[in-house]
């Protein structure tokens, strides 16, 4: 054994790796991005590293890897799970003949953006068992047992990590990668199993799946993986699963040091919470009086032991989400745990609420801003200063926002994006307007990895409807807000390696059929700006590619465009560039305006702001 300090995430990669696992494909999203990260530039014999082009590419590469033989590990976050799903449902039917893991992340509290979106619902609708780690540990050693699990019934494996999780850290044992001899794959035919060409058919693989689940239960509880610690005959039973488990010991300390006594109470630390563990809820049930269910978003563990104590014809009182003791939003810690046991005793927890609004009243509002010298800023301040000099107010014009560091331009001091659905949607739903009888312009906005992941589509939509929308494709060739990872469009230089290459964003869209195409330097506001009314009153589809690489991965490689300062003697401290561009590396200090050379990457775009003409670019 050796000890290393892993992230939950890398933890995953590394059992993953120690598993034999032939190919590793997913799309970044935080929180699971790491997966990937942490291996992607390293050499691994025998194993496949891949940031695929969307999350539905890279299900189905993992799946046809298990279908041939091989071990195979798919990650994604919660939303990703959403692309993917058209293919789980299908290949879920089939099985699988490798180790077939699904690796995702929900983000309970939202710290990563979108919804807190429960995916053990998609589990439970596909019918596959899902395991739930509470430690980097258990990352650990739950994706190796998925492997084994996912084997044992020919079937794919969920393996359900949250951002508590996924981005927690800690010193954990190990062992050494053990020298795995590698295995041949298999083709085999069998359309039986692999196609979904009729009736009989899908209800027979349907049959099969349900099969599988039901010996994934009884693999389970063979296995000891549900920690089942019986206390006294009419106590409490706690029931715990996945993040929530971590804070039962330490709750049941805060519940005992405000007086309450927590002796003899019953604990099942759940590891899967589909298949149900029926077996270890029914001696709960016989021993326990009530219950606590403690677990994160929805309470599918709870409604399954409602539901098994209904079939038993026990009627504990079950604190949890249905009884509104705990909420279905949020991130759970110690102390929430803890008033839910609190009050399943008959006590209560106080907590000085004064003293919570006065912390709270010290945090200061952040708003989510871009980086000094992104490009993006250019174009959030073009596209006003183009609504405006074409003669429209800002509630006139739609833009439609994307995901991504695009969607930012909703914050101040912008306002320039109207809405946030999905990836591509922007593009879908500027059409949607255009049809909705919209008669100013319709503008969309999305960054080049998101074009990649699913901007293609609707765009292939509105050539074909010839609809009249601007496009504006954003390149900064990475994707950026989840960790500058590659995508399709990343120089050729900056790929995994030189067998890799480049698909340029510019040419695709090209390939589509754009006839009316604009490229723009978004660091040339004027010329920017002037690009995107021509684009606006021409008739049918134009698409504008602004191009400037994302300015943190280029600071990285030392690289300016310029020197930018602020002449004293015509600044009169109007603050117009601070308002205008809100850029980090333009600082008041109280008596002056200046430039923070730190941050400043000299992209100059606050020179055309500035109407005393008072700061000065000087070229490299």
């Amino acid at each position: 054994m050796v000890k290393k300090n892993l992230s939950g995430n890398e933890a995953v990669a590394q059992a993953a790796i120690a598993s034999g696992v032939k190919l590793i494909s997913g799309y970044p999203g935080t929180p699971s991005s790491e997966v990937i990260g942490s291996i992607w530039k390293k050499e691994i014999p025998g194993v496949t590293v891949e940031w695929s082009t969307n999350e539905k590419v890279a299900f189905e590469e993992a799946g046809a890897c298990s279908w041939a033989g091989q071990r195979a590990l798919v990650t994604m976050k919660m939303s990703g799970l959403n692309v993917a799903y058209d293919s789980m449902i299908s290949m879920v039917y089939s099985g699988g003949v490798g180790g077939f893991v699904i690796y995702v992340c929900d983000d309970p509290g939202v710290a990563a953006g979108m919804p807190e979106q429960d995916v053990r619902g998609f589990a439970t609708m596909s019918d596959i068992p899902v395991l739930e780690p509470s430690s980097v540990a258990e990352s650990y050693s739950m994706t190796a047992y998925a492997f084994e699990l996912s084997e044992a019934i020919g079937g794919p494996v969920m393996l359900r990590s949250v951002t508590n999780v996924s981005q927690s850290h800690a010193i954990i044992d190990i062992p050494e990668i053990p020298a795995i001899a590698p295995r041949e794959p298999k083709l085999i035919r069998n359309t039986l199993k692999y196609t979904k060409a009729g009736a009989k058919i899908c209800m027979d693989q349907h049959q099969e799946l349900l099969d599988r689940l039901d010996a994934a239960e009884a693999k389970l509880h063979a296995d000891g993986m549900h920690q089942l610690h019986l206390g006294e005959k009419g106590k409490l039973g706690i029931v715990s699963v996945g993040a929530a488990s971590a804070f039962v010991d330490e709750a049941l300390n805060i519940v005992k040091e405000a007086g309450m006594n927590v002796d003899g109470i019953s604990t099942l630390k759940v590891a899967c919470s589909n298949p149900v563990a029926h077996a270890e809820f029914k001696e709960m049930l016989d021993t326990c009086c009530c219950f606590v269910v403690l677990e994160e978003n929805e309470g599918y563990v709870e409604k399954s032991l409602y539901l098994d104590a209904y079939k038993a014809d026990k009627h504990p009182h079950i604190y949890g989400k249905e009884d509104h003791t705990l909420s279905r939003i949020g991130s759970f810690n110690a102390m929430t745990c803890a008033a839910a046991i609190a009050k399943a005793l008959g006590g209560e927890l106080k907590v000085d609420t004064k003293q919570v609004a006065e912390a709270e009243a010290l945090c200061s509002a952040r708003p989510i801003g871009v980086c000094a010298g992104c490009p993006h800023r250019g174009v959030y301040m073009a596209l006003n200063e183009a609504v405006k000099r074409l003669g429209y107010k800002k509630d006139d014009v739609m833009i439609t926002g994307d995901i991504g560091c695009t969607i930012l331009g909703m914050s101040p001091p912008f306002h320039t994006l109207w809405t946030e659905v999905a990836m591509g949607a922007s593009v879908a739903m500027a059409q949607g307007f255009v049809h909705a009888g919209v008669k100013t312009p319709v503008f969309s906005t999305m960054g080049d990895s998101t074009f990649m992941h699913a901007g293609m589509p609707p765009l292939l939509n509105a050539v074909q409807q010839n609809t009249p929308i601007t496009a504006i494709i954003m390149d900064n060739g990475w994707t950026a807000m989840t960790g500058m990872q590659v995508n399709a469009n990343t120089a050729k230089e900056f790929q995994q390696n030189e067998t890799k290459n480049r698909v340029d964003v510019v040419e695709i869209v090209k390939g589509l059929g754009v006839k009316q195409l604009f490229v723009a330097d978004p660091y040339d506001l004027e010329g920017l700006t002037k690009t995107l009314m021509e684009a606006a009153q021409l008739p049918g589809v134009k698409v504008v590619v602004t191009r400037r690489e994302c300015a943190i991965q280029a600071g990285r490689r030392k690289i300016k465009y310029g020197k930018v300062h602020v002449d004293q003697d015509k600044c009169v401290n109007c603050k117009i560039c601070i308002n205008k561009t809100g850029c980090p590396a333009l600082v008041y200090d109280g008596n002056k305006v200046f430039i923070d050379n730190g941050q400043c990457n000299g992209c100059g775009i606050c020179t055309f702001v500035c109407p005393k003409k008072a700061i000065i670019k000087e070229e490299c």
